[in-house]
């Protein structure tokens, strides 16, 4: 499915709509680059599954993961930009986050042979040549 996003509440509408069929379970891989909106589109998934629409969800580049209470299952959200190794994931709870959360995951690439093989595939890019507008496709990976 497409969507084209004019500016950021759109992003953040967009993934709140999705936010709405997600269960436990679920992994959402984030693609794009630098400043394409994925922890825009990341933070308003977390606030709508956590019907928290002011906390505050900063960017995990730092942490790598940051955690969070869902209504319905924990949410485990990761930057991998600054993993050098896929199997360093492990050390961040990659086991409990496919076991009972919502994971969502940005530079999902770094996974390497651990891409969970069903996944949702969020690839977010500029649209119509305007640096402000987003094409957001949302694929099902099975």
């Amino acid at each position: 499915m497409k969507h084209i996003s004019d500016n950021e509440k759109d992003t953040s509408r967009i993934a709140a709509a999705l936010a709405e069929d997600l269960q436990p379970g679920n992994v959402l891989l984030l693609h794009g680059t630098l400043g394409m909106g994925k922890t825009v589109f990341a933070r308003a998934l977390i606030r709508a599954l956590t019907n928290q629409h002011d906390i505050d969800v900063p960017s995990p580049t730092f942490t790598l993961v940051q955690l969070y209470d869902g209504l319905t299952c924990p949410i485990y959200h990761y930057d991998l930009y600054r993993i050098e190794h896929p199997d360093e994931i492990f050390e961040l709870g990659w086991d409990d986050a496919l076991a009972d959360g919502i994971t969502i995951v940005e530079w999902p690439d770094r996974l390497g042979p651990y891409k969970p093989p069903l996944s949702l595939d969020i690839t977010l890019s500029n649209a119509d040549n305007d640096p402000n507008k987003r094409e957001i496709l949302i694929e099902k990976n099975a």
